[in-house]
């Protein structure tokens, strides 16, 4: 049985493609289904019912969803402990999680490549330096840009563009991965191509159809990644 070809140190990289930059929740991690199957729970508990729809609205950003507003009065009252119990439990399901099927291939074999890598996320410092060491792999990435470090979130472009800046890159020089339709308009936006990489919560979102997609995940490894993402740029 053959898998997604294993030798990238002897990829020859496209012309003009110097770094990979990844996206964190969803994309690396997929923290966003989890999150969004315990909010459902909790929705379901109250009698309601939480739309994907416009969950999916906060996807990659902050603010552009409260799904408190549609708990019942008497939940909200009780929030504080609430959402205690809930993050909680969203915490002890994350802790027990892997990352997404065949990323961490990717990523080392990106870096053996020759190919930098960075980090643009939403999230803020401490929660992505948690999992990702946790996963041993937050030394793989060069660069890190997150909410911590910029005015505005996805899907403004500034946390792809200091990325990119931090690498010493013109965006056009680097390829992004997301995963969420708030995440890959922040990348075009900073003039960046993207690919993108759905995951449950995420693959209905209204993606433009001509944005490359990988519907079957990192099961192709980094020459499809890069086959698909970069296309033929020059």
């Amino acid at each position: 049985m053959t898998g997604p070809d294993p030798a990238p140190a002897s990829l020859t990289l496209p012309a003009g493609l110097k770094a990979l930059v990844f996206d964190f929740d969803g994309t690396i991690l997929d923290t966003e289904t989890r999150e969004f199957w315990h909010w459902q729970e909790l929705y379901r508990a109250h009698g309601r019912e939480l739309n994907l729809r416009d969950w999916q609205r906060g996807i990659g950003t902050w603010g552009a969803f409260d799904p408190w507003a549609g708990l019942p009065e008497a939940v909200q009252a009780d929030r504080a402990a609430v959402h205690e119990a809930l993050h909680g439990r969203i915490l002890a399901d994350i802790e027990g999680q892997d990352v997404r099927p065949g990323v961490r291939a990717v990523l080392e074999g990106a870096r053996a490549a020759g190919l930098r890598l960075a980090l643009a996320t939403s999230s803020g410092r401490d929660w992505v330096t948690r999992w990702l060491s946790q996963h041993a792999m937050l030394e793989l990435f060069e660069v890190t840009a997150t909410r911590d470090d910029v005015a505005q979130v996805k899907p403004d472009p500034e946390l792809y563009a200091l990325a990119a800046a931090r690498l010493g890159l013109k965006p056009g020089e680097c390829l992004a991965v997301e995963d969420s339709l708030n995440g890959a308009t922040s990348a075009v936006a900073a003039g960046m191509p993207v690919v993108t990489v759905p995951n449950d919560v995420t693959r209905t979102q209204p993606f433009p159809p001509e944005w490359p997609r990988l519907d079957d995940g990192y099961s192709g490894g980094l020459l499809e990644l890069v086959r698909v993402g970069w296309g033929e740029r020059q």
